[in-house]
C-alpha cells in the first residue's frame, strides 16, 4: 500500500492517542472536531476536491518528513491551533467525523483506496470506500474496549501488512485464490463452485471469501493437517534437524579452496557475488521423505520446510483431483482446469509475494545485474525446482559460451591479421582480363572476376586455416559442456532434497484419467474400479493416438519444406526484387541483396509457421494418453522440437550441403521448373551461409524479444489505462479489477502457463543448434548468444516476476527432454561440420591441388578451380546474343572440369575424382575422431562427482542408522511406557485387595487361634460376621 494510505490510518492512531491525553476536555474536543471537519470540507472544495493528493507541494515535503527519525505528525487538535498542513487536516476530519458518528463524506475528502493503482484515485463510492471501511473496523474494534483498558487502534499499514496477502484475522496466509464472476447468474455454475468448495473444505482447505468487486475471490488456506497429509502421498521430502555426524560429511566432501590463487580472483570477482545481506547462505541440510511418525526430526524452521512452492503444489494438486458435480464421479467432471476452460471459474493462481518479489526484483531481475550470479535457491523457494533449474541452467549455458566465444573473436581477428597475405583474394584483385559467364539466362551480362575483390576477402574471414580448428573446438566444447552440466545440476539436485526423484513418483494427469473413463474398452475392463490408475495397452489404445499426432506433425513439416523450397525458387526466378531493388548485374544485388530479402522472407515464413504448429501441437498432444505432466511434457516438446529443427535450419542446410553443388555447365545447366540452379555467389556458399545465419538467429531472437517483453507490458498497460479511466468497460458501472491487495493485484497479470518454460527452453536449443551446427560459418556467432542470453537470462526474470502470475511450484531433477535433444544435436553436428568442410571451404580443395602441384603459395590455385568455356556453345539464344553483342568469345565459371579446348571438353577431368575421395575420406576420418574423443570425455567426466556421490553413500547411511536410533528410543519409551502403565494398574489392584484381606484375617480370623484364644479374651473380645 502507498504512503498516502499509510499516513491516513497512521493519524488514527494519532488522533485516538490526542484524544485520550485531553480526556479532562472532551466537550472542547468534541466542538474541535466538528469545527475542523467542515473546515477540511471547505478547503478540499475551493481545491477541487483534490486537497489528498500527496505528490503536490507542501503535501510532498511533508511526506518526504515523515519518514525522518523522529518525525511526529501534527494531530487535529495541533490543525485547530494553527499548525500542520491542510492534507492532515483534511485526513484527521475524516476520522474525527467517523467518530462522531458521521458515516458519509464528500469525494474530495475520501482517500481513494480502490479505486485503481498506479496512485490514481477512485470514482464516487468506490474511491474512499475501502478505507472508510477499515476505518469503521478499527473504531468499532476500539470502541468495544473500555476506557480504563482502551488501546490504540492498529494503523492501516500494519492491518494492510496484515491482510494483503493473508486471510482476515492477518494470520492465516493465502496459498491459492480461485476468482469467478460475482454477477454470473448461472445456476450450473454455482452450483458447480459450491460442490466445487465443499469438497475442498472437505479435504482440510480453508476457504475465505472476498465479494467488495465484480469479481468474487475465494482465499485458500492449507493448515499444517493437509500439508502433512498429502506430503507423504506425493513422497516431498523435507529438510531434517542436524544430524551428529552431518557436519563433518559435509566438511570433508566440500571442495575447500584455500589457496592464494584461488583467494584472489575471489576478490578480483567479488563485484558478482550474490549479496548476502539479502540472500544470506543457508545450512546445508539432510532430506528425507515426510512422514509424520517422523513429524519430530524435520527442521520447521528452515526456509525449505513446506516453502511456498511445496504449499501450492500440494494446493493444486488437491484442486485437481476434486469433483464438482452431484452424483456418479467420473474423471470427466474433477479438476480445477476444467471449470476455468467451462468458465465456472475465471482463474485460479498463486500469490506472488510482495517482499520477496521486491528483493529478487531488485538483486535479481534486474538488467544492471547482468554480471551477478543468481540466487537459485530463493528463486527455487518462489517458483519451485522446475523453473530454478531453467534458469540454473541458461546461466550455467551463458558461462559456458564466454570461452568459446573469446576464441572465436580471435579466429575472427586471424583473418583480418592475415587478410592481404591470402593468394586467392590477391590473384582476383589483380585480376583484370578474367571474364565469367552469366549467372542467369536473361538480363545477366558478363562480368569481371575482379568485381569479387571485396567479396573474397570477407570471405577469407571465413573460411581460412582456423575454420578446422574452430570446428574441432567447438565439437569438444558442446560434450565437455553437456557432462559439466550434468555434475552441476546434481549439486543442486542433492542440495535441494530432489535427489532420487523421477516421474514414476508422479500421479496421473487427471485429463489423462478422463480419457481412460471415456474409453469403453477400459471403462469394461475397469468395472467398478474406476478410480484405479489402469494399465493402457498400448498398440490397442495409444498407437492410433500416437499415430494420427505424429502423422499431422509430418504433414507439416512437409509443409514447411515446401515453403522453404518456394523460397529456393524464387532464388532461382532472382525475379522478387529485380524491378524494386537494384540492378541485378551489380555485385551488391548479387552477393548482399538477393541473399538478405531471401533470408528475411524465409524469417517470415518461419514466424508464422511456428505461431501456427505451436498451438497444433497442443491440441496433438491432448489427444494422446500421456499419464503424468512429464511425460505430457516430453511429448509435446518432442513433436514441437522436430518441426521447429526442420523449420529453422532446412534453409541453412540448403546452402551449406546443396546449393552450387548440381548446377551444371553453361552449355547444360540442370533446371528446375525451367529454372537454373542457384550458383553459389562470388564470395562463395560459405559467405552466403554466414549471411542467411545472422539473419535468423538475431532475426529470431529480436522477434522472441518483442514477443515476450513488449507485448506482456503493453497488456499491463492497457490494463493499467483502463483500470484508470474505465475503458473497455463491460458495462456502464463496470470496469477491471482495482488492485486493493495482493490477489486483486495479480488478478490482472497475464497467467502462467504449465507449459509455460517451453518457449524459453526452445528458442535457447535452438540458439544451441546454430552456435553448434554452424558457428564455423561465422566464429563470432557465440559471442552473439552470449549478449543475447545475458539479457534475455534477466529479461525472462523480469517478465516472470512482474508480468505473469506466480506459477505454480512443480518438482524436477533435470532439464528432462532437452538435455537428450542437446547431445542429438551434440552428435549431429559434428557430421555437419564435417560436410561443410569438406563441401563447402577451400580446404580439402587446397590439400589436393598442393598434392598435385609443386606450388605450395597457391598461386595457381584460382586458375585451378576454375574451367574455360567456348560462348558458341551456349544453349539459348538470349545468351548468345549477348555474347554476339559483348563480343565475348570465351568465359570461365568455377567448377571442376576440363576447358573447352581439351580432350573430351566440360567432363569431369580426374583431379575432381581425387578431391571427391578427399572429401569423403576427411568427413570418415573428422567424424569417428571427433566421436572418439567425445566419447572419451564422457567416459572421464562422469555424471555425478565423486565428491558428491561419496556424500550421498554417507549421508544415506547416516540416515538410516538414525532412524534406527529414533525406532529405538521410540519402541524404549513405548515399552517404558507400558511398564509403568502394568506398575501403576498392579499397584491400584494390591492398594485396593490388600486392606480387605487383612480386614478378614483380622476379624474373621484364623479359627484355630480364635478358639484358642477365647478364654483368654474373655468378654473382651468380639467377633465380627
Amino acid at each position: 500500500m502507498d504512503e498516502r494510505e499509510s499516513l491516513y490510518f497512521d493519524t488514527i492512531s494519532l488522533a485516538e492517542s490526542e484524544a485520550a491525553a485531553a480526556a479532562a476536555h472532551r466537550k472542547s474536543l468534541s466542538q474541535s472536531r466538528n469545527t475542523i471537519y467542515h473546515s477540511a470540507v471547505d478547503l478540499a472544495g475551493d481545491e477541487s476536491r483534490n486537497s489528498l493528493r500527496l505528490a503536490s507541494g507542501a503535501a510532498a515535503e511533508h511526506m518526504r518528513l515523515a519518514w525522518q527519525p523522529g518525525y511526529r505528525q501534527s494531530t487535529a487538535l495541533e490543525h485547530l491551533n494553527g499548525g500542520g498542513d491542510h492534507t492532515d487536516a483534511a485526513i484527521a476530519a475524516q476520522v474525527l467525523a467517523l467518530q462522531n458518528g458521521r458515516t458519509h463524506l464528500p469525494t474530495g475528502i475520501g482517500v481513494g483506496g480502490g479505486g485503481g493503482g498506479g496512485g490514481h484515485y477512485g470514482h464516487g463510492a468506490t474511491a474512499g470506500g475501502g478505507d472508510d471501511e477499515v476505518s469503521r473496523r478499527l473504531l468499532r474494534q476500539s470502541s468495544t474496549v473500555s476506557n480504563k483498558d482502551k488501546k490504540l487502534p492498529i494503523t492501516y499499514s500494519q492491518w494492510k501488512l496484515r491482510t494483503y496477502r493473508r486471510f482476515n484475522d492477518g494470520k492465516r496466509s493465502v496459498d491459492f485464490v480461485l476468482a469467478y464472476n460475482g454477477e454470473d447468474l448461472d445456476e450450473e455454475a454455482a452450483n458447480k463452485r459450491k460442490i466445487f468448495e465443499a469438497n475442498l473444505m472437505r479435504e482440510g482447505i480453508e476457504l475465505e471469501y472476498y465479494k467488495e468487486q465484480w469479481v468474487h475471490f475465494i482465499k485458500l488456506h492449507a493448515p499444517p493437517d493437509v500439508l502433512h497429509r498429502y506430503a507423504e502421498v506425493l513422497k516431498i521430502k523435507m529438510p531434517l534437524k542436524p544430524i551428529p555426524g552431518q557436519e563433518q560429511i559435509i566438511a570433508e566432501t566440500t571442495l575447500e579452496l584455500k589457496s592464494w590463487f584461488t583467494r584472489m580472483c575471489r576478490s578480483l570477482f567479488s563485484s558478482v557475488q550474490l549479496n548476502t545481506d539479502v540472500f544470506p547462505d543457508r545450512e546445508q541440510r539432510i532430506h528425507m521423505e515426510f512422514a509424520q511418525k517422523y513429524l519430530e526430526l524435520y527442521d520447521k524452521e528452515h526456509p525449505n520446510y513446506f516453502d511456498p512452492s511445496t504449499r501450492y503444489s500440494i494446493i493444486d494438486f488437491v484442486m485437481q483431483r476434486q469433483h464438482f458435480e452431484q452424483g456418479e464421479e467420473k474423471a470427466d467432471n474433477l479438476g480445477i482446469e476444467k471449470l476455468v476452460e467451462d468458465g465456472v471459474y475465471l482463474c485460479a493462481y498463486t500469490l506472488h509475494d510482495k517482499d520477496r518479489r521486491g528483493e529478487l526484483l531488485k538483486e535479481w531481475a534486474s538488467i544492471r545485474k547482468w554480471k551477478n550470479l543468481q540466487p537459485l535457491d530463493y528463486v527455487k523457494d518462489y517458483f519451485g525446482a522446475k523453473v530454478a533449474l531453467y534458469f540454473a541452467w541458461l546461466g550455467f549455458y551463458t558461462h559456458m559460451l564466454m570461452p568459446v566465444s573469446v576464441l572465436g573473436i580471435f579466429f575472427f581477428l586471424y583473418g583480418f591479421v592475415t587478410w592481404s597475405s591470402d593468394p586467392i583474394s590477391q590473384d582476383i584483385c589483380n585480376d583484370n582480363e578474367t571474364i565469367m559467364c552469366p549467372q542467369c539466362d536473361k538480363g545477366c551480362n558478363f562480368w569481371r572476376l575482379n568485381e569479387t575483390c571485396t567479396s573474397s576477402k570477407f570471405n577469407y574471414l571465413i573460411d581460412n586455416k582456423m575454420t578446422v580448428v574452430f570446428a574441432f573446438v567447438m565439437a569438444i566444447w558442446s560434450v565437455i559442456y553437456l557432462e559439466l552440466w550434468k555434475r552441476y545440476s546434481a549439486g543442486l539436485v542433492h542440495r535441494w532434497g530432489l535427489t532420487g526423484f523421477n516421474h514414476h513418483v508422479e500421479h496421473p494427469r487427471p485429463q489423462y484419467l478422463a480419457k481412460v473413463s471415456q474409453s469403453k474398452r477400459l471403462s469394461k475392463k475397469l468395472g467398478e474400479a474406476k478410480t484405479l490408475d489402469p494399465d493402457v495397452p498400448f498398440w490397442s489404445i495409444k498407437f492410433w493416438p500416437n499415430f494420427t499426432s505424429y502423422s499431422i506433425m509430418v504433414l507439416f513439416i512437409c509443409i514447411s519444406v515446401i515453403a522453404i523450397s518456394a523460397i529456393i525458387i524464387y532464388r532461382m526466378a532472382q525475379r522478387a526484387s529485380h524491378s524494386i531493388l537494384a540492378n541485378e548485374n551489380t555485385m551488391t544485388y548479387k552477393i548482399m541483396v538477393l541473399p538478405i530479402t531471401a533470408g528475411f522472407l524465409d524469417l517470415i515464413v518461419i514466424s508464422i509457421l511456428d505461431l501456427v504448429y505451436s498451438s497444433l501441437a497442443v491440441r496433438l498432444t491432448n489427444y494422446e494418453y500421456c499419464r503424468t505432466q512429464t511425460e505430457y511434457d516430453e511429448s509435446l516438446t518432442i513433436k514441437n522440437y522436430v518441426f521447429q529443427f526442420v523449420n529453422y535450419y532446412s534453409s541453412l542446410f540448403y546452402i551449406a550441403f546443396f546449393k552450387g553443388k548440381f548446377v551444371g555447365y553453361p552449355s547444360k545447366y540442370n533446371r528446375i521448373f525451367s529454372f537454373r540452379q542457384e550458383e553459389c555467389n562470388p564470395g562463395g556458399c560459405l559467405m552466403e551461409l554466414c549471411v542467411q545465419l545472422v539473419i535468423i538467429m538475431v532475426g529470431k531472437q529480436a522477434v522472441n524479444a518483442i514477443v515476450e517483453m513488449l507485448i506482456p507490458y503493453l497488456m499491463r498497460t492497457a490494463k493499467e489505462l483502463n483500470q484508470n479511466y474505465g475503458w473497455f468497460k463491460r458495462h456502464s458501472e463496470q470496469k477491471l479489477v482495482p488492485s486493493t491487495n495482493q490477489f486483486t493485484e495479480d488478478f490482472n497479470l497475464l497467467p502462467a502457463e504449465n507449459n509455460s518454460l517451453y518457449a524459453e527452453y526452445l528458442e535457447m536449443v535452438i540458439q544451441y543448434g546454430f552456435i553448434t551446427l554452424f558457428s564455423l560459418a561465422f566464429p563470432l556467432a557465440p559471442l552473439l548468444a552470449l549478449i543475447n542470453n545475458v539479457i534475455e537470462l534477466r529479461l525472462d526474470a523480469i517478465k516472470m516476476l512482474r508480468f505473469v502470475r506466480r506459477p505454480v511450484g512443480m518438482r524436477a531433477r533435470d532439464i528432462g527432454v532437452w538435455h537428450s535433444i542437446m547431445t542429438v544435436l551434440t552428435h549431429i553436428a559434428v557430421a555437419s561440420s564435417a560436410m561443410i568442410i569438406a563441401f563447402s571451404t577451400n580446404f580439402i580443395p587446397k590439400l589436393v591441388y598442393k598434392a598435385t602441384h609443386d606450388d605450395p603459395e597457391l598461386n595457381g590455385y584460382l586458375n585451378f578451380t576454375m574451367a574455360a568455356f567456348y560462348t558458341k556453345d551456349f544453349e539459348t539464344d538470349t545468351l548468345l546474343n549477348v555474347s554476339a553483342t559483348a563480343n565475348v568469345t570465351e568465359c570461365y565459371y568455377t567448377e571442376f572440369r576440363n576447358n573447352a579446348w581439351e580432350p573430351n571438353p566440360y567432363k569431369r577431368p580426374v583431379v575432381y575424382w581425387k578431391i571427391l575421395t578427399a572429401r569423403l575420406a576427411f568427413i570418415v576420418i573428422y567424424q569417428n575422431i571427433i566421436t572418439m574423443l567425445q566419447g572419451i570425455l564422457r567416459w572421464a567426466v562422469p555424471d555425478v562427482s565423486g565428491r558428491l556421490l561419496k556424500r550421498i553413500k554417507r549421508e544415506n547411511f547416516l540416515l538410516r542408522e538414525h532412524i534406527i536410533e529414533f525406532e529405538k528410543r521410540q519402541a524404549q519409551e513405548l515399552t517404558q511406557t507400558q511398564l509403568q502403565s502394568q506398575q501403576q494398574q498392579q499397584q491400584q489392584q494390591t492398594v485396593g485387595s490388600e486392606p480387605e484381606d487383612l480386614l478378614r484375617q483380622r476379624l474373621n480370623g484364623n479359627n484355630n487361634n480364635n478358639s484358642n484364644n477365647k478364654n483368654a479374651a474373655g468378654d473382651s473380645s468380639t467377633t465380627y460376621v
